[in-house]
């Protein structure tokens, strides 16, 4: 009876081990099992040129780089065990990052990408013909503020060049936190014409958008920042991706997204 209740234990163990396997996400079993992968995390804005340039980057040296992004309470406690570089949708974004985190990031790899211009997002046709920052002052015009996730204060440093500040500040019907929260309330609430936000946001939303552009003069740029987590300082994949990062064909793809 005891060998057989010693079969059954290692049966059921064995059962268990199995099932655990099957419930890990496949990728990171492969990842697991090849010393050259790179884990990158960072917000949604740029997740765009950021995807793409790790499945090229992936392909072409025989690596695996994977780009988790969005809101950065979905996926910094992942990153705080593996991250390996960490990047921003904005210096203030990474910034604040390091404040609340001041022993991930490796300070001496910080390094600034391309710039993107503000712009404003509005519905296809653009019904309200929308053509400029003044327009957005008028009436019966709805607009949606996104109060963090690298766009904090944009709106009113474009108004204030205007002097609109307070009539664009009477027509923000909601605000939050997040792009990804402002693309919940687009598609929920049809009654919201306009997001001054980033170009770059019109080419992940193509379906969605129409893009109105800013004269030159008029135009505000903000940063990418990047950097190494200091794990990620002592893995030379990822020093070699943020290097890639920073070639004229990884900038080409950016400008592709709307960076300049």
């Amino acid at each position: 009876m005891k060998k057989i209740g010693n079969l059954l234990f290692a049966v059921m163990l064995l059962s268990g081990l199995i099932m655990t396997i099957d419930l890990t996400n496949e990728n990171e079993i492969e990842a697991k099992k090849k010393p050259n992968t790179v884990y990158v995390y960072g917000p949604g804005g740029p997740l765009g040129p950021m995807e793409e340039l790790a499945k090229r980057y992936s392909k072409g040296k025989g690596i695996q780089v994977y780009v988790t992004a969005g809101p950065e309470g979905k996926w910094i406690e992942q990153a705080k065990q593996d991250g390996d570089i960490i990047y921003g949708g904005s210096s203030y974004m990474l910034r604040n990052f390091s404040f609340s985190y001041p022993e991930l990031l490796d300070e001496e790899t910080w390094t600034e990408l391309y710039a993107r211009p503000a712009g404003i997002l509005v519905r296809k046709g653009n019904p309200k013909n929308i053509q400029s920052i003044t327009d957005l002052a008028k009436d019966d015009i709805q607009i949606v503020d996104v109060n963090g996730a690298g766009q904090l204060g944009l709106w009113e440093d474009l108004a204030g060049r205007e002097g609109v500040i307070p009539g664009i500040r009477k027509n923000m019907v909601a605000s939050v936190k997040t792009s990804a929260e402002a693309i919940e309330l687009w598609n929920s609430e049809p009654t919201i014409d306009a997001w001054i936000t980033y170009e770059s946001w019109h080419y992940r939303l193509l379906d969605i958008t129409d893009l109105v552009m800013l004269k030159e003069e008029d135009k505000l740029y903000r940063g990418t920042p990047i950097a190494l987590t200091v794990k990620g300082s002592k893995n030379k994949e990822a020093e070699k991706f943020l290097a890639f990062l920073q070639t004229e064909e990884a900038h080409d793809v950016f400008r592709k997204w709307g960076w300049k």
